[in-house]
């Protein structure tokens, strides 16, 4: 993911009002759930009690974030690696749901330029090497893939696909 994780924090009070005052406040600052609502809050010291809004975000999946609410799993994404995230993000991209990162995170794969060239080598390394030489130029790689993609998950990610076995 090319954007840092932000919400923009706003309160239900100020939008009652005909506001959409507030910030974006950077979650790169903020590495625990309670850092970040107590920056949030600060942000709105000026109400009494702020019913926190979060009008906008970027840097994450939009299954863990909510107008009202933000997802548990929010805090674990951010402190996963660049990697991790770009494969959490394309499985919620895909799948959606409430699926555990670390769920997630077994299920993955590999990584590929495309959905065929994972075929490819999956059928030269798997399945060529138990087929008599004579009759290897009789495998046809594609149907082969159609069929083995039952068994799998495929992300299109920039650059390629992320590939995910259906547990």
């Amino acid at each position: 993911m090319t954007d840092r994780p932000q919400i923009y924090v706003g309160t239900y009070g100020k939008y009652a009002n005909g506001s959409i005052a507030g910030a974006w406040v950077s979650l790169d600052e903020h590495d625990t759930e309670e850092s970040f609502y107590a920056a949030a809050r600060a942000l709105h010291k000026n109400e009494h009690d702020p019913e926190l809004m979060f009008q906008d975000y970027e840097g994450f999946p939009s299954d863990l974030y909510g107008e009202s609410h933000l997802d548990e799993r929010l805090w674990e994404f951010l402190a996963l690696d660049e990697h991790d995230r770009e494969v959490v993000s394309a499985w919620l991209s895909e799948n959606g749901g409430t699926d555990s990162i670390e769920y997630i995170k077994d299920s993955y794969l590999s990584r590929a330029d495309s959905w065929q060239d994972y075929v490819d080598v999956y059928v030269d390394e798997h399945i060529l090497p138990d087929i008599p030489e004579s009759l290897r130029h009789y495998f046809d790689y594609e149907k082969y893939g159609r069929d083995l993609r039952h068994d799998y998950t495929v992300a299109d990610v920039s650059g390629g696909v992320i590939i995910f076995l259906n547990n």
